[in-house]
């Protein structure tokens, strides 16, 4: 790659700051003191936070009738007495930067952004006057992500392996191509994949300097709330800076718990080998722990009390092999299958799989395999909440890990489907003019490879990817 540094007019906060691109992806470095790394962020990653703006905020609108002003209004309410100053300010430097790279974004977009999930698929069904708290947001539906995390018998050479491909309609999913490299002044460093504009990954694949893996799924089912307490991207952002263990993690995590954007964690430490399956709604959590198993992800709780007391139908699909209950028999059948050989390059092909366990066919991507495709479902064995058939909706991304990697900093994602298979946004809509309301704001995702990520904390400075100005 030539590589050729830019003149950022002598702004030195700019300095240790880099991006570059690789198939699909953005690699983003940021470090220093808070508003310093969120100016990094900002000023170099200021037209993809445009545009991700741009297309939610019209998805807000779609699938509420909502204006964004109304969840601007509401996250000047709830977030900024409940967040650390610490990511207040990295918030404002994030806001100045892009703004200083030419984009008028202000600190209140910012704040909203970042709270985006729970402010529509939490705060919004509970609190919009006579809209029963039942009326969920169209953009939090069941299928969401899969993952596995696994240790011990399990894997090749005893030690932690974990997978994760993200779930999401293709529109919102096209921003979350960035991985974000955090030196923070203080805490744990971070290798995450991120969204353009938010201090946390939301995407949620992590490494930190302190050993510590961390993915999830999305439990489907629960929109209950506390806004008077602390929000989720805050606290996991906490939890993974300043954690040195799994229990330091959860303890952080849980702490002003407001029940949003409500997930299944899956945690690794390779300190210890040691894995854990944590889960918490707003009035339940559970914690699961082993050196010697595997945790898979699918969407549905483990957790009894969450699954029956806190989710409505689409958390109780644990065992419906139409739904995401096929996710699980299939993470079952492959951890049996691959017992003793688990990898990186096995949780490649496994984050990637398209065995449907209902119709018993090899390949057939589809909502009910790990890497979803609902974009190729006829959604003939959906329930009436799907989101129907043909929905440009399924796994954006694939991202695999182990211990050693993780010790290193360093990370395999893929861009696009996990499995590689392309999707060209015009073609779709031709054969589903039904989406029309989609053109413009869905991206081609091409074929890419597997591509390795690291912190690249050894590199000479000379040789790194130029600041590009925008």
């Amino acid at each position: 790659m030539a590589q050729k540094r830019v003149k950022h007019n002598g702004n030195a906060l700019l300095d240790k700051a880099y991006r570059y691109e690789s198939n699909g992806w953005v690699f983003v470095h940021v470090e220093g003191q808070p508003f310093e790394r969120g100016y990094q962020h900002g000023y170099l990653l200021a037209r993809e936070i445009q545009d991700a703006l741009r297309v939610s905020k019209f998805l807000a609108h779609w699938d509420t009738g909502e204006d964004f002003e109304v969840f601007v209004k509401a996250a000047l309410q709830l977030f900024p007495a409940r967040v650390d100053q610490e990511y207040l300010d990295e918030m404002q430097g994030i806001a100045q930067g892009a703004r200083m790279a030419g984009i008028d974004i202000s600190f209140d977009e910012i704040l909203t952004w970042n709270g985006y999930q729970e402010l529509l698929g939490n705060w919004w069904p509970n609190n919009m006057g006579s809209i029963p708290s039942t009326k969920r947001w169209k953009g939090k539906k069941g299928h969401h992500c899969s993952a596995f995390i696994a240790t011990g018998k399990h894997t090749k050479d005893g030690r932690i392996v974990m997978a994760h491909n993200t779930w999401d309609r293709y529109a919102s999913g096209d921003h979350y191509n960035i991985i974000l490299d955090i030196l923070p002044a203080s805490g744990n460093r971070i290798l995450m994949q991120a969204v353009p504009g938010y201090i946390s990954s939301t995407t949620d694949f992590w490494e930190t300097s302190a050993g510590l893996m961390i993915t999830e799924t999305t439990i489907a089912g629960i929109s209950s709330f506390d806004a008077t307490k602390a929000p989720e991207f805050y606290r996991s952002r906490k939890a993974s800076q300043y954690a040195k263990s799994i229990e330091e993690w959860v303890q952080i995590f849980s702490t002003e718990n407001n029940g949003g954007y409500a997930n299944s964690w899956l945690l690794g430490d390779i300190k210890t080998g040691e894995i854990a399956r944590f889960e918490m709604g707003l009035k339940f959590s559970g914690l699961e722990k082993t050196k010697d198993g595997y945790y898979g992800g699918f969407n549905t709780p483990a957790n009894l009390k969450i699954r029956n007391q806190e989710c409505d139908g689409e958390g109780e699909e644990y065992s419906d092999i139409r739904k995401n209950g096929s996710r699980r028999l299939r993470w079952m059948q492959l951890m049996n299958e691959r017992q003793g050989n688990v990898d990186v390059e096995n949780a490649k092909a496994m984050i990637a799989d398209h065995y449907d366990v209902y119709l018993k066919q090899k390949n057939n991507p589809c909502s009910r395999t790990i890497c979803g495709h609902l974009e190729l479902d006829k959604a003939e064995y959906g329930s009436h909440d799907d989101q129907g058939p043909y929905y440009p909706w399924g796994a954006n991304d694939g991202k695999v890990t182990d211990g050693e990697m993780t010790k290193a900093m360093s990370l395999w994602a893929r861009w696009g489907h996990s499995c590689g298979l392309p999707f060209d946004a015009k073609a779709f809509l031709t054969e589903n003019p039904q989406y029309d309301w989609l053109d413009s704001y869905m991206k081609d995702r091409p074929s890419y490879p597997w591509t390795q990520f690291s912190s690249m904390k050894d590199q000479p400075r000379k040789s790194r990817p130029a600041i590009r100005k925008t």
